[in-house]
């Protein structure tokens, strides 16, 4: 593979700037997919999105920019695997159970991650996850990271390869800020529908389809969104007014939940999908994030 870093990899559009960390380097832990980890992203020279999930560092769980996650809660194998046993996380690779408490997504666990092949041209990365079998649980992914003009593309393909079926779900946790400024006046976030969300966070003003900042706020942020049934191309958008720069993400799949999450330093919309997947079947779907200046 050329034109990569020991830790990156490096695509390029005529307006974006990416950087994506080789699976393993940035991030180890165990929540987050490895592969398409996407630490950087800059439009036009001068606009930056990607942020840390915190900005202390051992604080968090190590997300950083685009990093996508499966099984929040619904782990596959975990119930059935004993203490001591392993269970599969989908683009991470093994964990190891370590005792009788339930699955919690911000538990670290011991990892034995999956083997990764990566093939790369000037404006595009594919990743193709191993199937490594684990208690009749065997997935085989390949997501692929394209870039054009000012649009940035995650495909991905998920085939059953082993003899159970398989369920969970899959969302994107998009770690976002427009050149680090602190979340509050001058952010909005758009819907194609009127929220209705089923708890409001203070620092929150929602009317209609916006969401504003009342103030910056002074720790984490969380709510569900209602409404996305109505729509069939489902998208957000966050807004920088003051710099008049945005960014679009169009969901190309049936929505199974929205939220918002975040904190003084970043904002995540985060939109979900069910993943079932039948052995000898396969599942695809598209994430499309389109950055702009208006």
């Amino acid at each position: 593979m050329s034109n990569a870093s020991n830790t990156h990899i490096n695509l390029e559009s005529g307006r974006l700037n990416v950087q994506i960390a080789h699976p393993g380097s940035i991030y180890n832990g165990s929540r987050f997919d490895w592969t398409a980890f996407i630490t950087k992203i800059v439009l036009d020279n001068k606009y930056s999105f990607c942020v840390p999930e915190s900005e202390i560092p051992g604080q968090g769980s190590g997300g950083f920019g685009l990093c996508n996650e499966f099984g929040i809660t619904t782990p596959i194998g975990y119930d059935e695997a004993k203490p001591k046993e392993k269970f599969p996380k989908l683009g991470t690779g093994l964990l190891t159970r370590p005792d009788e408490s339930d699955y919690f997504f911000f538990d670290k666990y011991e990892v034995d991650p999956f083997p990764v092949k990566i093939s790369k041209d000037s404006n595009s990365v594919v990743f193709e996850v191993e199937p490594v079998d684990c208690n009749g649980y065997a997935v085989k992914m390949t997501k692929t990271v394209s870039l054009k003009d000012n649009v940035l593309t995650i495909d991905y393909r998920l085939e059953n390869v082993g003899i159970k079926h398989i369920k969970t779900e899959e969302y994107c946790h998009n770690f976002f800020s427009v050149n680090n400024n602190r979340i509050g006046d001058g952010f909005v976030l758009k819907f194609p529908y009127d929220i209705s969300p089923k708890e409001i966070p203070e620092v929150m003003n929602i009317k209609d389809n916006e969401i504003r900042w009342n103030f910056v706020p002074k720790g984490d942020f969380y709510c569900q969104i209602e409404g996305f049934k109505s729509v069939k191309q489902h998208y957000w958008e966050l807004i920088y007014e003051p710099e008049r720069v945005g960014i679009k993400e169009y969901s190309d799949f049936e929505i199974a939940k929205v939220a918002v999450w975040g904190t003084t330093h970043v904002v995540s919309p985060e939109v979900f999908i069910n993943v079932d997947i039948a052995p000898g079947k396969t599942q695809e779907w598209r994430r499309q994030y389109e950055f702009f200046t208006f």
